[in-house]
């Protein structure tokens, strides 16, 4: 078990596979790979050996889809759970002895044609300890478009997953989930100390809302946020620096303890003190929000209330106009109801 030890939000630039084709687009893949490699060994050799821990950005390596259809873009860019990409980072953090997060689109044989948005970790002996698949995205599917059938095969705990590891108790929360409060929640709930977060999101002067969500998450859960942002992204019409900077680590009292620039860096680097946090979180108080949490007198109005509906595809992989069309119907039904 360590208490201490440095952890880095690698900030590096996405090169897109979408103008490719599906060979060309495995090839880069493997190309990423490659240079990240070099970029973790040269950010460990210059930090030192306490460097444990390095979480990398959202669509670090493929890329999001612009007009691909959901098979098609499952077939190009969707990483199979045991396929070649995984390997080789398990390679990687086996060679250099770290923990890696990161994010990337995955298929699931039970549910073929579709994919999910999925943060995972893989630990110092290359295996992936952690799989968490985004419950919350306007534009990708996820487990609640399936949830009848994806809780049948996996239950709840697998949805809001915690890895208990010698480097503490990892949860994830994926790019914009940061601004939904349950996703950090429920993984606290189980134990989570350190909140990996892979994001792809525009960089300015520290006051968005998602930097805002960020610092409170910290706070609610009396957790470190590991935020790695990307350094750009390549290969696509839209400009390269519209995702571009500010990865960050945050403690557990929601102060940031550093936040990169612009660009390509390993300049968002901290230790993850384990021990203080630990003794935070013991420590009777006003400031000890996890344990004065009332959660029983919240629950019956979370089961009681429907707003987005569950299992929209059931039926198979959709064409991308239901993510609109579904959105629309539950703004209608909302304001039917007069919540909204």
């Amino acid at each position: 078990m360590s208490d201490a030890y440095l952890a880095l939000a690698l900030q590096v630039a996405c090169h897109a596979v979408n103008e490719l084709d599906g060979a060309a687009a495995r090839t880069r893949m493997a190309e990423t790979l490659e240079r990240l490699a070099d970029q973790i060994a040269a950010s460990k050799a210059f930090l030192g050996g306490d460097l444990r821990l390095v979480v990398l950005p959202e669509y670090f390596l493929t890329g999001f889809p612009l007009g691909e259809t959901i098979p098609g873009w499952a077939e190009k860019a969707a990483l199979a759970p045991d396929g070649p990409e995984f390997a080789r980072l398990g390679v990687i953090c086996r060679k250099l002895a770290v923990y890696l997060s990161a994010n990337a689109y995955e298929r699931d044989p039970n549910f073929p044609g579709l994919y999910f948005q999925t943060s995972f970790l893989i630990d110092d002996g290359g295996a992936v300890v952690l799989r968490y698949r985004r419950l919350n995205s306007m534009f990708a599917p996820t487990p609640h478009d399936v949830w009848d059938r994806y809780l049948e095969l996996y239950g709840l705990d697998a949805v809001f997953p915690v890895a208990k590891t010698p480097l503490g108790r990892f949860g994830a929360v994926a790019s914009e989930e940061i601004l939904y409060p349950e996703v950090a929640r429920c993984v606290a709930m189980r134990g989570a100390e350190v909140f990996l977060h892979s994001t792809s999101e525009p960089f300015g002067d520290g006051t968005s809302v998602k930097d805002v969500a960020k610092r409170a998450r910290a706070i609610e859960n009396l957790a470190y946020v590991v935020s790695a942002n990307s350094g750009g992204i390549l290969g696509t019409a839209l400009p390269a620096a519209s995702s571009d900077g500010g990865s960050k680590i945050v403690d557990f009292r929601g102060q940031i303890l550093i936040r990169a620039q612009t660009g390509e860096s390993m300049a968002a680097f901290a230790e993850v003190d384990l021990a203080a946090l630990r003794r935070y979180r013991r420590r009777p108080g006003m400031m000890n929000l996890l344990a004065r949490q009332r959660f029983e007198a919240y629950a019956e109005s979370y089961a009681r209330a429907s707003f987005h509906p569950p299992n929209t595809m059931l039926g198979g992989p959709p064409e991308r106009s239901l993510f609109e069309t579904t959105q629309e119907a539950t703004i209608r039904r909302l304001e039917e109801d007069g919540i909204i």
